[in-house]
């Protein structure tokens, strides 16, 4: 699966790891993304072999129906609270990381103290990032295996309520111009919010209580993607001059 997904689980979950590895110069990682529902493998191998639908396009918003769907929603807020304990970590690792800096300051370092110092924290500054970037690729892994497990799930739905609603064409909207193919569409194009629908009914699973993505009403939108937390500002990881 190629990267594409929005990264808000990861920003909210590793806030700390955005930080770290801005520092060491590294882009943000982000989710991968799902196959495009125009053709899911899991949708093919169910569809019935005389399928026949109308004429219209529709459109549909892959991402934003894996997170807003009930499931999507308890699966990512589990593996949430999951990561929490490695997101602590890495704060305490960050932290003495910080306090050997703030060591540096002291003008009564000898010059053969500042050095060992400066070899400490930079040692404990690779180890740091190694951790970090670890951690990033595990959630990121663990948020791919659940994207993947309900998509193989969605897309059935996606093509009965295609053929139901007589669509003759449905294309992803995740990417947005220009690394999507879609220019512009009209609003009253999007199913998302009718599959999340019809996918919560046959899934069973119960809202909730808080969902944690609100998506329009049918005919009025794709909606916005969640938006992610904002993440602290890098700091230097360049310990002063002697």
């Amino acid at each position: 699966m190629k990267s594409k997904f929005t990264c808000f689980l990861l920003a909210a979950v590793f806030a700390l790891s955005a930080s770290v590895l801005a520092q060491a110069g590294k882009s943000d990682a982000t989710l991968p993304a799902a196959p495009s529902a125009s053709t899911p493998p899991a949708a093919a191998a169910d569809a019935p072999a005389t399928a026949t639908g109308g004429s219209r396009v529709g459109t549909i918003n892959i991402e934003q129906a894996i997170f807003a769907s009930n499931e999507g929603q308890r699966d990512f807020e589990a593996l949430s609270k999951k990561l929490e304990p490695k997101q602590t970590e890495l704060k305490n690792l960050n932290d003495e990381v910080e306090s050997l800096k703030k060591q540096l300051n002291n003008d009564k370092l000898t010059e053969d103290a500042r050095n060992s110092l400066v070899k400490q924290i930079e040692q404990k500054q690779k180890s740091l990032e190694r951790s970090v970037q670890d951690a990033r690729d595990d959630a990121q892994a663990q948020q791919n295996e659940i994207a993947q497990r309900i998509l193989q799930k969605m897309a059935p739905v996606i093509v009965s309520y295609a053929q139901t609603a007589g669509f003759g064409m449905i294309v992803d909207t995740s990417n947005p111009w220009p690394q999507g193919p879609i220019l512009w569409a009209l609003p009253s194009m999007d199913i998302t919010r009718s599959v999340v629908e019809a996918y919560n009914s046959k899934s069973g699973v119960p809202a909730p209580a808080k969902p944690a993505t609100a998506l329009p009403k049918s005919g009025t939108g794709t909606g916005a993607k969640p938006a992610a937390p904002a993440q602290p500002k890098p700091q230097t990881t360049t310990p002063p001059p002697k």
